[in-house]
Formats: structure tokens, C-alpha cells, sequence
């Protein structure tokens, strides 16, 4: 299974491939760079104009990992199909919770 989460002082960074303009918003596996970097793949509907499809996938993670929306951050990539979002939460156990929730791709 592809690791695509790490930790750091700030928090968790999830790597994620966003996909936009799909028919659904959903987990789609994983994407494997050259440099052999593990992405997990999000699909969402939105139009990738004037960071919506940035706003929908932030909106879909918090929902499926019942964090807020305030405590994600995309860090790098915000114009970019590979992106890092920050994951700021002290919830115990939260990291073990969200790498479950991406092995289920």
C-alpha cells in the first residue's frame, strides 16, 4: 500500500492527485510519480477556475475525516494536479484514522 501520508511539527500532510471536472466527487486509487512519490487520487466536480476545485476537495476531506475545513491548508501545489494539504488537528490516533480512510482506495 502506498504511503501518502506524513507527519510533521504542524501536523499530518496528505499528497493528493485532484482530478476535476469528474462525473462524481470520490477516492480513486493512487498515483505514483517517477521519483517514486505516492499520491492519493481524488476526483471532484468542480471546474479547476478561480481555486474551486481546491474549495471541493478540501470540503470532501473534512467531511470524510470529520475534521473542519479551518484546520486544512493546501501547502504546495495550489495550481497543480499534486498537491500537499496540511492537517492540523491534535485528535488522538488521527493520523492512524486518516491513513485507514486512504488504504481504502
Amino acid at each position: 500500500m502506498p504511503q501518502v501520508i506524513e507527519e510533521n511539527g504542524k501536523g499530518i500532510v496528505l499528497r493528493v492527485r485532484l482530478t476535476p471536472n469528474s462525473s462524481c466527487c470520490k477516492k480513486n486509487g493512487f498515483f505514483v510519480t517517477p521519483e517514486n512519490e505516492a499520491y492519493l487520487k481524488i476526483n471532484v466536480v468542480s471546474v479547476p477556475e478561480k481555486g474551486k476545485a481546491n474549495k471541493e476537495l478540501i470540503s470532501y476531506l473534512a467531511k470524510a475525516l470529520k475534521i473542519a475545513k479551518t484546520d486544512m491548508e493546501i501547502i504546495s501545489g495550489a495550481l497543480d494536479r499534486c498537491k500537499k494539504v496540511l492537517i492540523k488537528t491534535n485528535r488522538e490516533n488521527a493520523a492512524e484514522d486518516i491513513r485507514r480512510w486512504t488504504e481504502e482506495a
